[in-house]
């Protein structure tokens, strides 16, 4: 018997009318992805249940699509290492967090809704940190959802993202290759489903670069991209009860939220630690080794926007 966290009712007709679970045929499921895992040579990957149940859903269920994502999800993993190498929880990513940059709400949307997420630039200082440090935080926290989050897992998640006090030495140091791949991260490996990116309080000058980071995000990641002058058009979509305190609704405080989801990263230290093990050897890979030029495409030379 799979070793699963029970889905709520709710959570568990989803499932089963959208991402094709069939309770009784989910060992067997596991099992395939298993045993697919044990003849690649090159890949080194966790096989818990609740770990692979999660790329299981997050491809409904097609055992093909969950192989490609995990061998996406490892091979990118091992070509970004400024991302994913050596993450640990430690007093950089302590201090992000407390912050209050990246938090995701308590409530999910509705009872069987995605998960909401809200990024705000007001609160990240790039003269302390970079776009790769909140990305980084953002992919511990991503990652714990894979094994902890069934409303992500099952239902996806949203992200909102308030650009209204954004720093124009932020956009300086936007890092147009890193979006592109982290785009790419997104569609090929990441196994929670975004279902919608909602940027509000954008200001004139970060237009003109959202549609630049826009276009060089995947076909099917772009025509998720919706813009809002302000909070009350977004909540002509999202009811404003799904919003935190801070934003006049009932989803939480962020200081609360802030402390709940320090504990839980402390709570995973000997998992990122631990992480290192995991990966790709294209040494050992059967066919054609596989690179960045193949993962991501060409690039270009274009690296961060330059303002004076």
């Amino acid at each position: 018997m799979a070793e699963l966290r029970p889905l709520t009712a709710e959570l568990r007709h989803i499932a089963e009318t959208e991402l094709n679970e069939v309770k009784e045929r989910l060992p067997a499921d596991l099992d395939a992805l298993r045993e697919w895992l044990s003849k690649q040579p090159h890949l080194r990957a966790r096989q818990e249940d609740q770990f692979l149940v999660g790329f299981l859903r997050g491809c409904k269920f097609s055992l093909e699509k969950s192989k490609s994502k995990i061998e996406h999800f490892y091979t990118i993993k091992t070509l970004m290492p400024e991302l994913f190498a050596n993450r640990v929880v430690d007093d950089k990513i302590l201090a992000l967090c407390r912050t209050g940059t990246y938090v995701r709400l308590p409530n999910a949307w509705g009872p069987s809704g995605p998960r909401i997420q809200i990024t705000n630039y007001e609160k990240f200082d790039p003269k302390v940190y970079k776009l790769v440090d909140l990305f980084r935080y953002q992919t511990m926290l991503s990652e714990q959802a894979i094994w902890e989050d069934d409303h992500t897992n099952v239902s996806g998640f949203i992200e909102i993202i308030d650009m209204g006090k954004m720093s124009l030495s932020f956009l300086a140091q936007l890092d147009f290759t890193l979006i592109k791949r982290m785009g790419v991260f997104a569609e090929k490996a990441q196994p929670t489903r975004l279902k919608g990116i909602h940027l509000i309080n954008c200001p004139k000058e970060a237009v003109a670069l959202l549609n630049l980071a826009k276009g060089l995000m995947p076909s099917k990641l772009q025509q998720r991209f919706y813009v809002y002058k302000n909070l009350e058009q977004l909540n002509k979509v999202i009811p404003r009860e799904y919003l935190p305190e801070e934003y006049g609704g009932s989803n939480g405080r962020i200081s609360d939220i802030q402390a709940e989801t320090e504990k839980q990263l402390l709570a995973y230290s000997d998992y990122f630690k631990e992480d290192s093990q995991y990966g790709v050897n294209e040494q050992l890979r059967p066919g054609k080794r596989v690179n960045a030029d193949s993962i991501f495409g060409s690039e270009g030379s274009f690296r961060k926007l330059d303002i004076d």
